[in-house]
């Protein structure tokens, strides 16, 4: 850009917390904004048409460029004339994709930092994430940036932003590039199209009232205004001199709202706020672990066909059921961060932001199910759609023990269908609904059917 203007460009520009960043960073008028991200154009909503980021697009003092960061020449040309990159851009974390991931993560980043050394640009703020040092075993308590990366990671998307975290650290001082990385902890706020909408859809489905795990786990959230004023807060830290620069400089950063909550609780108050009923019935992660895998498995058959990424998965559970909290103090010390909007103060205005979503509002879904049409109102459906948790609950478990006698412990057709009228009869028996005679007649044909599987066996 020509004459005294000084450029900042933010990659992923249109992503949930970059949004609130890119806002942020108008606001203060330090930079003029170069918003990148993969579609053709911006596309703005009415709330932003008549705002800052309006304003800013028809005025100059913002710009929107089509960037994908898998592409060198693409990345070199957004980052023309720029003096701070804001590396946010990063693939939908849920997808357990290991080549998408690393194409961006790892990829992606390589290109950002090699435009960034060949363009002379002065400072990169990269935003990595917590999940760098958590391996979905062992859960984290207060942990810091001493915690080194696993030797497994939970997920692709953790494993590649480790490595893109590495690459931009190792990068600090290259031709007079300074870089740092923020590991903003769970965010959460106004604009969020994943947490609160798939909370919701939950709800609305009957599913949000269960807990997985025991509900204890502790967890960190962050605020995403605050997370926009982590980033400033790196960038003005790497533009200091002196000893403030050389500190801040080539490190990673724990960021969070300093306000440790149980996960569980957080996800009932953001419920309880829109109206709908707090999860209450705990189910332990060893036995979702099971089903959570079988479901990933067939979005992998059936992704290529256009199946939704499912929000039930093995990292996912991992993530539901274990604490992680972290310590903000070096960001603190060493970039001057402290949140500017409380933990209650952020819930508040998260909930207000989703007006439409509240249980009272009606939707185009109200009314009785597909499956709730076909199935009707007898026994069967009160079962099946949870209407009485009681007989569900005792169906599931006699399904679960019958799982477990007769198939998983490798009985034949044969075998399993002998116990089972075996089982059958001493219970009728007992209970006086099976005449002595026939209750020796079933026993017997139980035998007989051991009998002849011997036989067999022993052809």
């Amino acid at each position: 850009m020509a004459g005294e203007e000084r450029w900042c460009m933010v990659t992923g520009g249109r992503g949930f917390a970059a949004r609130h960043l890119v806002v942020m960073l108008i606001k203060y008028e330090m930079f003029k904004v170069r918003i990148a991200d993969l579609g053709p154009n911006i596309i703005l909503d009415p709330e932003e048409e008549k705002g800052v980021l309006g304003e800013a697009l028809r005025s100059g003092r913002a710009q929107y460029v089509s960037t994908d960061l898998r592409n060198k020449s693409q990345v070199l040309k957004a980052c023309e004339g720029v003096e701070v990159v804001f590396h946010m851009a990063a693939p939908d974390s849920s997808i357990n994709n290991h080549q998408l991931h690393h194409s961006v993560n790892v990829q992606g980043t390589k290109n950002i930092l090699d435009a960034c050394i060949e363009l002379k640009v002065k400072r990169l703020v990269y935003t990595s994430s917590p999940s760098v040092v958590f391996d979905g075993v062992h859960g984290i308590f207060n942990g810091d940036e001493s915690l080194p990366y696993p030797a497994k990671s939970n997920d692709s998307y953790s494993a590649t932003k480790a490595e893109g975290e590495t690459l931009v650290i190792e990068s600090n001082g290259l031709k007079g590039l300074l870089t740092c990385c923020i590991r903003p902890s769970s965010i959460f706020g106004p604009g969020d199209k994943l947490l609160v909408p798939s909370l919701v859809a939950a709800a609305r489905a009957g599913k949000s009232k269960f807990i997985v795990g025991d509900g204890n786990n502790m967890y960190d959230f962050t605020y995403v205004e605050n997370v926009a004023h982590a980033h400033i807060c790196a960038e003005r830290a790497l533009a200091s001199e002196g000893t403030v620069r050389e500190r801040a400089a080539g490190q990673a950063y724990f960021i969070t709202n300093a306000e440790p909550i149980k996960f569980w609780e957080f996800m009932s108050l953001i419920l309880e706020g829109l109206g709908y009923e707090r999860p209450k019935i705990k189910i332990p992660a060893a036995v979702m672990m099971p089903i959570a895998h079988i479901v990933e498995l067939i979005y992998k058959l059936l992704a290529p066909y256009g199946m939704k990424v499912p929000q039930f998965t093995p990292s996912r559970i991992r993530l539901l059921s274990c604490s992680r909290t972290f310590d903000c103090s070096k960001a603190n010390d060493r970039l001057g961060y402290t949140p500017i909007v409380s933990l209650k103060e952020g819930l508040r205005r998260t909930i207000e932001s989703y007006p439409h979503l509240r249980a009272d509002v009606p939707t185009a879904n109200d009314g009785p199910s597909k499956a709730a049409i076909l199935l009707g109102n007898g026994k069967v459906a009160d079962m099946l759609l949870w209407r009485n948790k009681k007989q569900t609950l005792t169906v599931l478990l006699i399904l679960a023990a019958f799982l477990f006698i007769f198939i998983v412990t490798g009985y034949t057709i044969i075998t399993a269908l002998s116990k089972l009228l075996l089982a059958a009869s001493i219970f009728l028996f007992i209970h006086a609904k099976l005449p002595e005679k026939m209750w020796f007649s079933l026993y017997w044909l139980s035998v007989y059917l051991e009998l002849l599987l011997f036989a067999i066996c022993s052809l």
